[in-house]
């Protein structure tokens, strides 16, 4: 069985495509690399120029231009980046159909009856998802950043100076006749247009992003996988669908293709999937994926793969037993490795390791003028943190800023049903750091919503620096954990203790009533037993 999937071109030799080329990726490939772009002719002097187009480019690029700066942003596919094309974007297009899927298939449990024979129908699940990728996508678009004053340039984007950076334009754009490097080389001018063009900088900013990790396993290149840049350019679902790796997002995809119908085996390297989180927290999501029939391989080695016709076989080796899984189609979800390659990082005197660009407190790299933001440089690999820190380094390359990356308070969720979200320090990760911990924990089934909803698995926690009112962290698992655990996230980010949460009024019934049932329960160990004592007194008195 097959199942069709887009290769988008990396290597600048090519225009990058969508597919399947329908209406909705044409619109989506006009907003984000339009086909006829002509790149604009370069400035003297930039304040600032950024490679990389993807959440933490945008950020640092539209700031820039927002305050009066001149600024070039470099993207040789897709403006918008993994988040729009590929990542948060479409895989929540999928989940949001999936879970009404799942809301069909347990109908019954709410005394809803529903017709036999309900079933998903996954062509037009990804229409949609395509549809509405389409639809978000102008907010990120080369037109808009035009008119937002950003000049734009299509293309591979190497440094060739500690202040100079060469745009090379997609080959399927360049006139006949050398190459613009060669003219550069020869002594030729460079310009701009769809010739090529170099452009000097005061300062620059790296955020070329990152990609899907691909274990070097036997046989894997040969009998074909997906990645997260490729899943969400399906056009038929696979029937049987190997999933290597039991992290976010590997697991989100595996409950997703479950729900419309697909037989999913997750293959896992650790003892239980989604092991950074807390071992009660990811067992709730276990346990709900093997309710769903997901599949399971755990502390697990993948040793080869074979290709069978239109099948692929997984040899796999688990605590000392050798199986070999037979699936339609692979999905990747093995850690992510940043773009580095093309970068020319060296001319810039910028330094780097395998796990990306390496940069200091303040985001700035081995090259004064040089900043590195998102995915390329950074531990925590979220859109939402690529924001933050494209921010970041706009301000401090432009403004002399002293914003550090290690003060944000950066959240995570991870889209599973429920879903795990989580802020701050782990308990283990802060009593390795000299933290006494005291750890407060509601489940959600003392929450009357989350009864009510038929949503009570999961729980509410904070760990406090023993004897304060500091979050030191916080974890939610619930339907709603990524919205629930913004509370938190808040407070902190605020330098507001625990308590504070348990002062406004929340409306009844929600199940955000269960972060005041948190905050109130630390009020009362609080309330010390010389304390209620001499309460007792006063009221005594006042009789």
């Amino acid at each position: 069985m097959t199942h069709p999937a887009a290769e988008t071109a990396v290597t600048g030799k090519d225009a990058p495509r969508l597919l399947p080329d329908d209406e909705h990726n044409r619109l989506l490939l006009r907003h984000t690399h339009p086909p006829d772009w002509v790149n604009p002719t370069p400035k003297p002097l930039y304040d600032l120029v950024v490679l990389g187009a993807g959440t933490a480019g945008l950020t640092a690029a539209g700031g820039c231009a927002a305050v009066g700066g001149t600024v070039a942003l470099i993207e040789r596919k897709f403006t918008g980046g993994d988040c729009l094309i590929s990542g948060c974007v479409p895989s929540k297009g999928l989940i949001s159909a999936s879970r009404v899927a799942a809301h069909v298939q347990r109908a019954g449990v709410y005394g809803i009856r529903v017709p036999a024979g309900t079933s998903v129908d996954f062509p037009a699940v990804m229409e949609r998802m395509r549809r509405l990728r389409a639809q978000i996508s102008p907010a990120d678009s080369v037109e808009h950043l035009a008119k937002a004053g950003v000049d734009v340039f299509l293309g591979d984007g190497r440094f060739v100076s500690p202040e100079g950076v060469e745009v090379i334009p997609p080959l399927a754009t360049r006139p006949n006749g050398p190459s613009f490097v060669e003219r550069s080389a020869s002594g030729g001018v460079a310009g701009g247009g769809i010739n090529g063009a170099r452009l000097r900088f005061k300062k620059a900013v790296i955020a070329t992003g990152g990609r899907a990790d691909v274990p070097p396993i036997p046989g894997l290149k040969e009998a074909g996988y997906l990645t997260n840049e490729t899943l969400f350019e399906l056009t038929a679902q696979p029937r049987r669908l190997v999933i290597i790796g039991g992290g976010p997002i590997g697991c989100e995809m595996a409950q997703t293709f479950r729900r419309f119908g697909s037989d999913v085996i997750v293959i896992h390297n650790a003892g239980h999937i989604l092991n950074r989180e807390d071992a009660d927290a990811a067992a709730i999501i276990q346990q709900a994926f093997v309710r769903e029939g997901i599949q399971l391989v755990l502390s697990a080695k993948t040793q080869r793969v074979e290709r069978r016709g239109d099948e692929k076989a997984v040899t796999v080796e688990s605590s000392g037993r050798t199986t070999q899984i037979t699936c339609d189609a692979i999905l990747i979800s093995a850690g992510r490795a940043p773009n580095l390659e093309g970068l020319n990082l060296e001319a810039a005197g910028v330094a780097y390791e395998k796990t990306g660009v390496t940069v200091n407190d303040r985001l700035q790299t081995t090259n004064a003028r040089v900043f590195a933001a998102g995915d390329i440089s950074a531990p925590f690999k979220f859109t939402h943190t690529a924001n933050a820190l494209g921010r970041m380094a706009m301000i401090n390359a432009l403004f002399w800023g002293r914003n550090r990356m290690s003060r944000l308070i950066v959240p995570w969720c991870t889209y599973t049903d429920p879903e795990i979200a989580h802020v701050g320090l782990y308990e283990q990760q802060a009593k390795e750091r000299g933290y006494p911990v005291t750890t407060l924990t509601v489940p959600l089934r003392e929450n009357d919503r989350a009864v009510l909803d038929g949503e009570d698995e999961g729980f509410v926690r904070v760990h406090l620096k023993t004897g304060t009112d500091q979050m030191l962290g916080a974890t939610v698992v619930a339907a709603h954990a990524g919205d629930l655990l913004s509370y938190f996230t808040l407070a902190m980010t605020m330098g507001k203790g625990l308590s504070t949460l348990a002062g406004p009024i929340y409306p009844y019934p929600t199940q955000a009533e269960v972060i005041k049932r948190l905050a109130n329960t630390h009020l009362q160990t609080k309330l010390k037993p010389w304390v209620k004592r001499v309460l007792r007194a006063i009221l005594a008195i006042k009789r």
